[in-house]
């Protein structure tokens, strides 16, 4: 049986409730988010998931990017 490695999925958790308690993305959210998930390779279905929740989130304007 195959399984898709995950995410540092603490980490990107963290980085994803910091992010909707704050309600905002900063430039440093910005590229700890994109390093966890270019360096990840495959994606597992739940870090999937919480990768769509804040892009979902920015295209509806629930988040506001800041510097």
């Amino acid at each position: 049986m195959h399984t898709q490695p995950h995410l540092h999925f603490t980490s990107l958790e963290q980085i994803i409730q910091r992010i909707f308690e704050t309600r905002c993305i900063t430039r440093l959210d910005q590229q700890q988010f994109m390093s966890m998930v270019r360096s990840a390779g495959a994606i597992a279905p739940q870090d999937q998931a919480l990768i769509n929740r804040v892009f979902d989130a920015l295209r509806h304007g629930r988040l506001k990017v800041t510097d």
